[in-house]
């Protein structure tokens, strides 16, 4: 996510010509897209990341069950 902050910052100082952001070329800020777009697509899928923060997300739904359902109990 941070290296989708930077693109669109980039992006905008490069637009509005801002400071030392006006030299630089669009060609950089297109190539960071490009390897956002792998990193989002498929070294991400890759190594497993997707599957990690969805499980993450479940297991901290089971453990607000297993929470909520104690706490009833009591």
């Amino acid at each position: 996510m941070p290296l989708i902050i930077i693109i669109a910052l980039l992006c905008i100082l490069r637009y509005e010509k801002f400071w030392r952001f006006a030299d630089l070329p669009w060609w950089w800020i297109v190539a960071l897209m490009i390897g956002a777009f792998i990193w989002f697509e498929f070294i991400e899928g890759m190594l497993g990341l997707d599957k990690r923060k969805a499980h993450n997300e479940d297991e901290k739904r089971r453990r607000a069950r297993v929470k909520q359902t104690f706490n009833k109990r009591k």
